[in-house]
């Protein structure tokens, strides 16, 4: 059984103070592997980087949501205001209100939102929670069905039976474990080639609803993150690709050829995770994508370490 191995070091003036440990995979635009590091074929819990997947079978489902409120269904948002308003108008466009989620309590993801909202004397909310736009999905999905919306969390629930399915399909891989992530929701393993797998569905697709998805993320980065991560920056920066990450160092990114990304690391640490996309996408050889900003995409990737307030060192990827 393969195993993380060292995918960055972490160097203070010139000495190499440690390491973080990974697996990464990268697909051709068939499908093939390209190239792999560490444990790429045992089962991960990928996090939130499940959520275009979840968001699909909800289209298949019934969802009637496109554009950006379709992005907000696959995010996890920063809490910004238009965040906040998109999750509502789901909500509103179901006959719900606020509620109705079952996510929990929490302050805006985003340091400058959070300020805001703390500045205006708001409490944590429900609506405030990074994953209040999958939850709104999900909530509208079991209205356009008839189904409950007190057990929509419930993995017996129709909902997450069709998710289920629908995850199982698109990675190609049975589901091992099924664990409550963070937002309450069931959360499905994969393996990373899995995870990759499904993204890549997503970005050839030409017509249906992971075409739906796909576009929806495309156009819209900063409703699936926010307007000042980095996942919407590289998004910007890679015309056609989609991409999503996830807690616990999760990250997978599908270019429109069909080649991808996925990857975790063993700490999830989230600072080394934007650094190792940025070096597995240029040895995939992102230079031949159209209109690609190569110099943006190497930005996201370059972490750098102060010492007294001034540059001293960088975390680097190992591959």
């Amino acid at each position: 059984m393969t195993a993380p191995v060292p995918v960055a070091e972490i160097v203070r003036s010139g000495f190499v103070e440690g390491h973080h440990y990974g697996s990464v995979v990268a697909l051709e635009a068939d499908g093939s592997i390209a190239f792999s590091i560490g444990a790429v074929d045992t089962a991960v819990l990928p996090r939130s980087c499940n959520k275009p997947v979840q968001a699909l079978a909800m289209l298949r489902a019934g969802l009637d949501l496109d554009g950006k409120l379709l992005a907000l269904a696959c995010a996890s948002h920063s809490g910004e205001p238009f965040h906040l308003e998109g999750v509502r108008e789901i909500l509103a466009g179901a006959g719900l209100d606020e509620s109705a989620l079952q996510t929990p309590l929490d302050f805006p993801l985003d340091e400058v939102a959070k300020q805001e909202w703390l500045a205006a004397g708001r409490d944590r909310s429900s609506v405030a929670m990074n994953c209040s736009g999958k939850h709104s999905a999900m909530l509208a999905t079991c209205v356009a069905n008839g189904w409950d919306t007190a057990t929509y969390l419930d993995p017996a629930h129709p909902l997450q039976v069709a998710i289920a399915a629908t995850f199982a399909e698109l990675t190609g891989e049975p589901v091992e474990a099924v664990a409550v992530d963070g937002c309450g929701a069931p959360l499905l393993s994969t393996s990373l080639v899995g995870l990759a797998r499904a993204f890549r569905s997503l970005a050839v697709a030409e017509t249906g609803p992971e075409a739906r998805i796909a576009a929806a993320i495309r156009s819209y980065p900063e409703y699936t993150s926010g307007s000042r991560r980095d996942e919407a920056q590289l998004l910007r920066a890679l015309p056609g690709s989609i991409g999503k990450a996830g807690a616990e160092s999760c990250y997978v990114v599908a270019l429109a050829d069909g080649r991808a990304v996925a990857l975790k690391t063993d700490d999830g640490a989230p600072r080394v995770r934007p650094v190792l996309m940025a070096a597995a996408l240029s040895r995939l050889g992102v230079d031949d994508v159209p209109g690609a900003d190569l110099e943006a995409v190497a930005a996201t990737g370059r972490l750098d370490l102060l010492g007294g307030g001034r540059v001293v060192g960088s975390i680097r990827a190992l591959f």
